[in-house]
């Protein structure tokens, strides 16, 4: 009779033990799980603080992917690209991209609608140059007339009109230290630019500086018109529109230094190379003369210098911004003010 009544307690409590036992369990099972999930999230964390930083660092920037991306400098005559030209060729191996030389037919600074058509998608497609530099003496082009999806950065350097216009007078009559033997269209010419203005004569007619205005303003036809106001309207639109950059020949070292940051897949290594080498004095025209005061009082009369003076300020204002932006002086020098940006609370999770 005892037998039978503690036999049910006994089930009673192994039972009560086991479930106790169970519940036991089961919440040491979901403290494992809780503790893995914290550990999970401290890792993802911690990955997540990683990216942080290296978006933070300046080694960020060089691992962006450039390889599909082209580069077009519709460099103007006169304006110091062939210095610039050369540090891009001596880099080009080391820094892992193509440069390549625009020649036109008879040195003409327009294509033909055929030629612009071509010239877009050629570069557009021409997959095993990329990426690529392209540079050549002609006027810009609008990728997107021309049904392509890819847009290439322009670039490009300008100069005071003036000084350009006496730089190619006297590098028709005496050539370059670049190539100092080549015989120019003036070579015997001893007429001074000074001289030239005073007599009147069509090598210095201040209708010769028409040349940057319709190198941005591209291929319309009213590009071509000197002293078209339209023209320098639309050369100021596309220059802050369409290109990446343009510096001033006289802060050629500064435009290299912008590029170098801002592009360090073509231009790492830019600025060092151009200081230390011969490339801040590639190409000087020789036997060049300044003009007199009375000579620059006299151009700087005329409609298309103001004109062109206008875009090379225009120019100017915008490199200035953009390098105070983006330089600081530093030891002397003009070094990168690292600014950074990253992206944060994106949603959903």
């Amino acid at each position: 009779m005892v037998f039978r009544t503690v036999a049910p307690r006994m089930r009673f409590i192994i039972i009560i033990l086991c479930f106790v036992i169970f519940i036991f369990y089961f919440e040491m099972r979901i403290m494992k799980i809780e503790d893995g999930k914290r550990k999970l999230e401290l890792a993802v964390a911690r990955i997540q603080l990683r990216e942080v930083d290296q978006r933070r660092g300046s080694s960020y920037l060089p691992n962006i992917n450039t390889r599909d991306l082209v580069v077009i400098y519709n460099r103007v005559p006169k304006t110091g690209s062939t210095s610039f030209v050369g540090v891009a060729y001596d880099l080009c191996k080391q820094n892992g991209f193509h440069v390549l030389h625009i020649n036109i037919t008879g040195n003409m600074h327009a294509l033909s609608l055929k030629n612009q058509f071509q010239f877009v998608w050629n570069v557009s497609h021409w997959n095993a140059m990329k990426p690529a530099l392209y540079h050549g003496h002609l006027a810009f082009v609008d990728f997107a007339q021309f049904g392509v999806s890819q847009r290439p950065l322009y670039i490009n350097l300008i100069r005071k009109p003036l000084d350009r216009l006496v730089s190619y007078y006297y590098f028709l009559r005496h050539g370059d230290n670049f190539r100092p033997h080549l015989i120019r269209r003036k070579h015997g010419n001893k007429m001074s630019f000074d001289e030239c203005v005073k007599l009147r004569q069509a090598d210095c007619d201040p209708e010769n500086m028409w040349l940057q205005i319709p190198f941005f303003c591209g291929h319309a036809a009213e590009c071509w018109i000197p002293g078209n106001e339209w023209a320098l309207a639309e050369a100021k639109k596309n220059l802050v529109n369409h290109y990446f950059l343009v510096g001033v020949t006289e802060e050629l070292g500064d435009f290299i230094k912008l590029l170098e940051v801002a592009l360090p897949s073509f231009f790492h290594g830019a600025s060092l190379h151009y200081e230390t080498s011969n490339r801040s004095h590639l190409r000087r025209t020789s036997q060049k003369v300044d003009p007199l005061p009375e000579t620059v009082a006299q151009i700087q009369k005329s409609h298309v210098w103001k004109m062109e003076n206008e875009l090379y300020v225009y120019a100017l204002e915008q490199f200035h911004y953009a390098k105070k932006r983006t330089l600081t002086t530093k030891d002397g020098g003009m070094a990168d003010k690292n600014q950074q940006f990253m992206y944060e609370k994106i949603r959903p999770k």
